[in-house]
């Protein structure tokens, strides 16, 4: 297996910065941003097989900036922010998803979410009993795909 090359130092602040865009500390809920240096050390940690695609979001992100995103004001940050949202598809969508499953792995964050702080496995979570009708249109179609022999 090929080691996946690590994000640069441009790379990783411009991951700190958009993080905190995407969730910001809140005083109200006592949680810290996912620009948290904890959490972006989690992020950077466990990027894994999803490096590539974290690279190409930033380094995208880069091109529609012009500059590091800690350069900007904040009002092009934004205007930046939100046509990467538009132009960024699947590294954008890894980037986002990256964030947030780190983010919303953190103890502190659990705490305030009233969860335990423990793997959810083997115990499991409960969850509400959902609305199983809502599936019934997709049950209709039938399969669409080729069946083994």
């Amino acid at each position: 297996m090929i080691a996946e090359k690590p994000l640069t130092a441009a790379q990783r602040d411009d991951l700190r910065i958009i993080s905190g865009m995407m969730i910001p500390e809140s005083d109200e809920y006592a949680v810290p941003g996912a620009d948290d240096a904890v959490i972006q050390g989690d992020i950077v940690a466990t990027l894994g097989r999803d490096t590539r695609m974290v690279a190409a979001a930033l380094d995208h992100l880069a091109k529609l900036a012009g500059k590091p995103l800690a350069e900007l004001d904040e009002a092009w940050r934004e205007a930046v922010v939100t046509e990467f949202r538009a132009s960024g598809g699947v590294p954008a969508a890894t980037l986002a998803r990256v964030i947030l499953q780190c983010y919303y792995r953190d103890d502190r964050v659990l705490r305030s979410l009233g969860l335990e702080l423990r793997a959810p496995f083997p115990k499991g979570h409960v969850l509400p009993e959902g609305d199983w009708s809502l599936l019934d249109p997709v049950k209709a179609r039938g399969g669409s795909l080729r069946r083994a022999p």
